[in-house]
């Protein structure tokens, strides 16, 4: 599932190697950043900050209803919480058009993809925006990088980027200096989930039609991904004890990885963002 990123790669002119750049310091971060205002809403807490350092003051609820957050089905038969699961929280266009809705059309955001491989050197590319005032939310795989010994997470993230310094990225939500080595690799990322096994068994009821897992979705990818026959090879480890037990399912994932970068539309650098190419493949 692991998917590496290049980092040799610049996508910067030679010579012109950008330093830190900051849009908040750590005490202004500790002191104006919003913590997680609900269940899934990690897309629409960045939109909030967002918004807030382009100085549009924002109700955290009427940014929630803007991003239009959804939630895990828990109570679900299993087919339909898989489904919940693949798509709850927000993609970056829900960012996007939350932020646009919110601020009443005063602020536009331009999506970046990092995956496939992208020839960029992330911290240098974040410090030229930085430095011109636009504001970076990272949509994150945060199944990838996972420190040694640490639980597997059951979710992607959204995180507002406040700044960056050599090899480090500082985001918010929660607070948090992290390597652009680990930054970079979980930004660049299939769009897919891991299922946990518990999370899995424990809505297998009688009854329960697996054959919607293939045939019932209008996204191929979870024919594909063989949804379906990896929920049936783990009712199977269940009934033998000589089979190695899988951790967890892949299922498609609504989110890409990458970096959304905002800023107010009326000003030079949003009609720059509109007007940037995508980055370059490797």
């Amino acid at each position: 599932m692991e998917v590496a990123c290049d980092h040799g790669g610049d996508h910067e002119e030679p010579g012109q190697e950008e330093p830190g750049a900051m849009l908040w310091s750590i005490q202004e971060a500790l002191e104006r950043q919003t913590v997680q205002i609900g269940v899934s809403a990690c897309g629409a807490t960045a939109v909030v900050d967002v918004l807030q350092v382009l100085g549009v003051e924002v109700a955290p609820e009427e940014a929630d209803h803007c991003v239009h957050t959804r939630l895990r089905r828990n109570e679900s038969p299993l087919p339909d919480y898989l489904l919940s699961r693949s798509e709850a929280g927000a993609t970056h266009t829900q960012l996007i058009t939350g932020a646009e809705q919110a601020s009443q059309g005063k602020v536009m955001g331009r999506f970046f993809h990092f995956h496939p491989h992208r020839r960029l050197r992330l911290v240098p590319w974040l410090a030229r925006w930085i430095r011109r005032g636009a504001v970076p939310v990272a949509t994150m795989n945060m199944q990838l990088a996972v420190p040694e010994g640490e639980e597997v997470p059951d979710a992607w993230h959204h995180q507002l980027i406040f700044g960056v310094a050599p090899d480090v990225v500082f985001m918010t939500n929660p607070l948090d200096v992290v390597s652009e080595g680990e930054v970079h690799q979980r930004l660049c990322s299939e769009s897919v989930l891991l299922i946990r096994r518990e999370d899995v068994l424990q809505r297998l009821t009688p009854g329960c039609s697996l054959s919607s897992l293939s045939e019932g979705q209008s996204d191929p990818r979870w024919k594909s991904l063989d949804v379906e026959g990896q929920v049936r090879q783990m009712v199977l480890q269940e009934e033998r004890d000589d089979q190695p037990r899988l951790a967890h399912i892949v299922i498609p994932a609504a989110y890409s990885s990458g970096v959304t970068l905002f800023a107010l539309r009326d000003s030079a650098l949003g009609q720059e963002l509109l007007n940037t190419p995508d980055l370059p493949l490797l």
